[in-house]
């Protein structure tokens, strides 16, 4: 059992013995009962009030955060190593002998799980060495997928123009292969609406979705086979595709991309303020959705329905209906597709979740929200300046809910 896994409690207990302090010696000092300390230590009670921490914590000779499981010295703040990344993004020379093709697919697979697992800090010290080998192959593919990366990590740590280069880079180096060009976007309409250009990221991507797409993914009463390998399945068409033709044959994996191409459409829509045409890709988004079943999801989207759903909670949200959106949440983490989404995934969306819960005036859920974001992909809290922001959101409340104080704490705020 780690140190964070400890009950509140037993680490109140544990201190006091090492002090040693008898429980009414400590419920003396704390001007509280002997049954209070003996409930607080066998977890019979909460200790759900920032301010009894801070005095247990000065009448124990502790540090606040030793009571709420996390020691000094943790790391926390945006990693060292950005400009690394930034040198390597300018270095044009070519290696004289790159390694080998499939040593640099597993090399680029690991950095994919380094970044679904949100190891951030370990993924800024691999990315520089990585970005300088890959410029020697030919494959663009792995080009695309290095500079996708890459992009995607900038945005996590705040350097949205340096993001937006990569993703550049990935648009480039996709060429004329029109699945690739649609992966490359996905990741510049992330880094433009890292910049706060909706209306741009809205213009990147709904093209590039419509292109990957075919138009038989908008809303109509015909309808039209969609071939994935060897299964056909029946997909709405309306007229205009109907007279191109039926039979259009797409791959899982495109239409996870266009998906994905699509609900980031929204994301931007209802950035810009429009919220109606968010709401109509967000449908699109559903009905491409509920053909995929069971892909082993290559080009690393995360698109299926369940993410769907989540973006509809955000666009709700930004909509002005955090009520509706927090209906809607509560209902789709329970699904079993929520566990199945990256850890990166989930706790971004939880850090977007608990600024919903703000809007509500809701404190304790967006605590919540941000400990579990914590528990899922602590990077996402402790190196994100936006986790930040709402953090210090909810610690202004007097008294502020004991879990947050915990993340207070550990990223530097002060009280």
């Amino acid at each position: 059992m780690t140190n964070d896994d400890v009950p509140i409690g037993r680490r109140v207990a544990s201190w006091r013995v090492r002090r040693q302090m008898t429980q009414q010696m400590l419920a003396d000092r704390l001007r509280r009962s002997k049954s209070w300390v003996d409930k607080i230590e066998r977890g019979a009670r909460t200790l759900d009030r920032y301010s009894v921490i801070q005095e247990l914590a000065h009448v124990l000779r502790v540090d606040p955060e030793v009571l709420l499981g996390q020691p000094k010295g943790t790391p926390t703040g945006t990693p060292d190593g950005v400009d690394e990344i930034r040198a390597a993004l300018a270095r044009y020379d070519i290696p004289q002998a790159p390694p080998r093709t499939d040593e640099l697919r597993r090399q680029v697979g690991h950095a994919w799980l380094t970044y679904q697992h949100a190891h951030y800090g370990q993924l800024v010290r691999v990315l520089p060495g990585l970005l300088d080998v890959i410029q020697g192959v030919r494959s663009a593919e792995l080009l695309v997928q290095a500079y996708r990366i890459t992009s995607s990590l900038l945005v996590k740590l705040a350097e949205a123009d340096l993001a937006w280069l990569a993703a550049d880079r990935a648009m480039s180096a996709a060429g004329d292969d029109p699945l690739l060009a649609a992966t490359a976007s996905i990741s510049v309409g992330e880094a433009l609406r890292a910049q706060g250009r909706d209306r741009l990221a809205l213009a990147a991507l709904l093209p590039a979705a419509n292109r990957v797409l075919p138009r038989s993914t908008h809303s109509g009463d015909q309808e039209v086979c969609v071939t994935f390998g060897d299964q056909t399945r029946r997909k709405p068409l309306d007229h205009e595709s109907e007279s191109e033709g039926q039979g259009e044959r797409r791959s899982a994996g495109e239409w996870a991309v266009g998906g994905t191409l699509l609900v980031q459409a929204a994301l931007a829509a209802a950035g810009c303020g429009e919220h109606r045409r968010a709401d109509e890709l967000i449908d699109r988004a559903v009905g491409v959705a509920a053909s995929l079943r069971g892909y082993d999801d290559p080009h690393r989207t995360s698109f299926g329905a369940t993410a769907v759903e989540l973006a509809r909670v955000l666009v709700t949200a930004q909509r002005g209906d955090a009520v509706e959106a927090l209906r809607r949440h509560s209902s789709v983490i329970r699904r079993e597709g929520w566990r199945r989404l990256p850890a990166e995934y989930r706790g971004a969306y939880l850090v977007d979740v608990a600024r919903a819960y703000l809007q509500v005036g809701d404190l304790r859920g967006a605590a919540r929200a941000l400990v579990d974001a914590d528990s899922v992909a602590p990077a996402e809290v402790r190196c994100r300046s936006l986790a930040r922001t709402v953090i210090a959101d909810v610690a202004r409340a007097q008294p502020a809910p004991a879990g947050i104080a915990r993340l207070a704490t550990l990223v530097g705020l002060t009280r």
